[in-house]
């Protein structure tokens, strides 16, 4: 087993008991709840008779339900306004923080957390949502958890766990121009494939990790659990310093000064072992785009769609599935392939960096005829950001819908919806059958560069080889 990991420091020190099963209880520094897997979970809750254990370690947001075209109230869709209210009410009722619309700190909950400066070096956070990974990016061992498992956090402040293996994925090289940490992510689940992580945290570090910003590391972890892994986190460093330097609920003073020192103490060192460990060239890397139904059947936008002979013997009926749901053909080349639909947002790709690189492409250009695109910043904060600097104009001026903060497109629990056989292009992180509201509706997940680049042509297209605007 490792030793000496950040994942088994933290672990070790969260651990509260080891269990008669074998596994642990451990305590979970910080929860945030939203509005769809918390109802259930505070009814039984009631029913129970149990009280929230620590209110204080309990964050709120709404985030999925929310239209993006106008978040008047009361919603014109009831069953998300009950939800809402519902979760307003069972906030009030046990002493739990809200970040509610218009409250200048709403957003999506992976979002919001972190630009607050919530999340922090150390923790354990878990979240009734899949791709809280996300918070890893900030050395955090970070869980998505089902509605059971939030009722128990609720009560008790804690979960019952196996430690998990730890693989370390070391990736050399540096990020060519137009290639992002969304296509590293994407490659890398290509490679190990979706099920390659099941048991394990993966440790993202090496050259290329320890130069992206925090946003990026945040799109990586944010689809770790894509790969099969209950979660992905990077090692703290002076870039996640800065980042949370002087944000809300970040410590100052003295209190920043001991706080780094120990969140530096919690980093793998040259004395940590691994269970595995895979090693990657960023600069092999292209832009990567998913082709099937899985984020798995992923290839470069300068490849064509794999031929059953080129795929492994035991993806082959997932392969021949998806040639039929998604209307490819074996061998056909991606880059070319008509779009309808382009979203740019999500949990994984709607913070501010997201918004510039896909505003630069943007600028100067206009959306093709007869296609729908829309930006949805991914929090309050990243809106009136993006605002200040102008991005909003960019994106309109080029023919792009410019959206209320939420999740949108990513999961269609609101009206953003594909219709019909529509295929998408978007830079959210699941592209499986009917994700995106259609149940026959097609989804490419790709950057947000590369989500503006087909808006622009309409079509797939290498950002890299657009020509100047």
């Amino acid at each position: 087993m490792s030793t000496a990991t950040l994942y088994d420091k933290v672990w070790a020190l969260h651990q509260v008991a080891e269990l008669p099963s074998g596994a642990t209880q451990l305590f979970i520094g910080l929860h945030l709840i939203h509005e769809v897997t918390s109802p259930q979970a505070f009814a039984a809750l009631k029913d129970l008779g149990l009280s929230v254990r620590h209110p204080e370690r309990t964050v709120a947001t709404v985030d999925h339900i929310v239209p993006t075209t106008s978040q008047a109230r009361p919603f014109a869709d009831g069953l998300a306004e009950e939800m809402l209210s519902t979760l307003e009410r069972n906030c009030q009722e046990n002493g739990i923080h809200l970040n509610g619309l218009g409250s200048g700190r709403q957003g999506i909950v992976h979002v919001m957390a972190p630009e607050l400066g919530l999340t922090q070096p150390g923790m354990t956070v878990a979240c009734g949502d899949s791709h809280t990974s996300t918070h890893g990016a900030f050395g955090a061992i970070a869980f998505g958890i089902g509605t059971s498992q939030v009722r128990d956090v609720l009560a008790s402040q804690s979960l019952t766990m196996n430690k998990l293996k730890v693989r370390r994925i070391w990736v050399d090289g540096a990020l060519q121009p137009g290639v992002f940490a969304k296509d590293l992510v994407l490659h890398i689940i290509r490679t190990l494939g979706v099920k390659g992580g099941v048991g394990y945290a993966y440790e993202f570090a090496g050259p290329a990790i320890e130069a992206l910003s925090m946003e990026e590391r945040m799109t990586l972890c944010n689809m770790a659990i894509e790969g099969g892994a209950r979660c992905g986190y990077v090692n703290p460093d002076q870039t996640t310093f800065n980042y949370l330097k002087g944000r809300p609920h970040a410590p100052s003073g003295e209190a920043w000064e001991r706080a780094v020192s120990w969140w530096k103490s919690l980093a793998s060192g040259a004395d940590a072992c691994f269970d595995d460990e895979v090693k990657l060239d960023a600069a092999t890397i292209a832009p990567t785009i998913t082709w099937g139904i899985t984020p798995g059947q992923g290839i470069g936008v300068d490849e064509a769609v794999p031929t059953l002979e080129q795929t492994p013997e035991e993806d082959r009926p997932l392969a021949q599935e998806a040639y039929r749901y998604m209307d490819l053909q074996p061998g056909q080349a991606i880059a070319g392939l008509p779009v309808d639909v382009c979203f740019i947002g999500s949990c994984t790709n709607g913070r501010l960096s997201d918004l510039r690189a896909a505003a630069s492409i943007a600028a100067g250009r206009q959306v093709a005829s007869g296609i729908k695109a829309f930006v949805v910043p991914g929090s309050e904060q990243v809106a009136a950001a993006a605002e200040a600097e102008g991005l909003d104009a960019v994106f309109r001026q080029a023919g792009f819908e410019w959206r209320e903060p939420g999740c949108s497109m990513c999961l269609a629990m609101n009206p953003d919806r594909l219709e019909g056989r529509q295929i998408s292009a978007s830079s959210s992180n699941r592209n499986f059958k009917g994700r995106q509201g259609s149940a026959s509706g097609r989804t490419l997940l790709m950057s947000p560069a590369m989500v503006a680049a087909a808006a622009i042509t309409g079509h797939v297209t290498d950002v890299r080889s657009l020509p100047p605007a």
